[in-house]
């Protein structure tokens, strides 16, 4: 009984964060997703409508019309296009990824000073809601349901482009459609890039504590001293690591990894971040001529989880978001 009462109390929070924050974490994307297919669709349709499409297919010296590449084009060529775009098709959805960067930057460091600041918290402490329970809704509103809207829109948008690109080169005599249908990698793509939710909580987590630490503590301009704290904390270690190479030949081993910390507690929210925290990745996966490897990405993503660094992130996060409930409990001023 208790646990189904953590679930529906649970799920009742996460609606009521939905609702509140609608605009930034749905309707926001979605415009813009939106505004990607009307622009980039209409981009493409203009551009094969007018100049046909970018190929030149010559027979024994006769060049041929357009109008006849479906006939001519050899049934391995189309399978090798449609595995081209099928791998790459979801690329259209990037600046969306973008767009949850700021969104989930923002509303982290909003979470629990706005309802310090406009004074709602101590309409919710009323209730019989606990501090952890109101803590974990909120990350977790972070960490995984605004990630899976996002998901889900990059998805839809990317299709749309595809449908669009597909229809617009059917125009020129090209129907790629079978072949795009046949190609498993349209079916399988969304959902290996939905399988990189969990690794990107893992290293979402040590960002979204930080920043719901100082939204807790915070009396005024949380951005200030959410990005203030770590980059001023970074240049004094800077600068007292290269006074002591000047004067003793000594410096200090926090400094070398003073940048990582700092990147991980202000960047771990951008989707693919672990890619740069750990180089040989990318380098590890393997050479596709067919577009983008989603198999591959999804491997090495999860190969990040095996460094011990991306669980001190996870001790840490945790940490930082059990500091925040503690901050909750006495800190209701406005």
């Amino acid at each position: 009984m208790k646990t189904n009462h953590y679930a529906d109390t649970m799920q009742w929070l996460l609606r009521r964060e939905f609702w509140e924050h609608k605009g930034s974490m749905f309707w926001a994307p979605l415009i813009v997703g939106a505004v990607l297919v009307v622009l980039m669709g209409g981009t493409i349709t203009y551009g094969i409508m007018q100049h046909g499409i970018p190929a030149h297919v010559t027979i024994n010296g006769q060049a041929l019309h357009h109008a006849r590449l479906d006939q001519i084009l050899p049934e391995e060529t189309k399978l090798m296009v449609a595995k081209i775009a099928t791998g790459m098709y979801l690329g259209a959805g990037l600046p969306l990824f973008a767009i949850l960067t700021g969104v989930v930057f923002f509303y982290c460091l909003g979470a629990l000073y706005d309802e310090r600041r406009d004074r709602s918290i101590l309409f919710w402490k009323s209730l019989p809601v606990s501090d952890p329970v109101t803590v974990l809704s909120k990350a977790v509103m972070a960490m995984v349901v605004a990630p899976a809207i996002t998901l889900v829109l990059a998805i839809i948008v990317s299709l749309a482009l595809l449908v669009i690109t597909g229809l617009a080169i059917s125009t020129q005599g090209l129907n790629l459609f079978p072949s795009l249908l046949a190609s498993s990698g349209l079916y399988l793509s969304p959902l290996r890039l939905i399988a990189l939710l969990p690794v990107y909580v893992v290293w979402a987590l040590p960002t979204v504590g930080w920043l719901m630490l100082v939204s807790s503590w915070a009396k005024s301009k949380p951005v200030m001293w959410a990005v203030g704290i770590p980059v001023v904390a970074l240049i004094v270690i800077k600068w007292i690591n290269a006074a002591l190479e000047n004067f003793s030949g000594q410096t200090l081993l926090l400094s070398h990894y003073a940048g990582d910390v700092v990147a991980r507690f202000l960047g771990g929210i951008v989707p693919g971040i672990w890619f740069t925290f750990q180089p040989h990745l990318l380098a590890g996966m393997p050479v596709s001529g067919n577009g983008v490897d989603m198999t591959g990405v999804v491997s090495q993503s999860y190969l990040s989880l095996a460094g011990i660094d991306a669980w001190i992130g996870v001790v840490l996060g945790v940490a930082m978001l059990v500091a925040a409930v503690r901050m909750r409990r006495w800190r209701d001023e406005g």
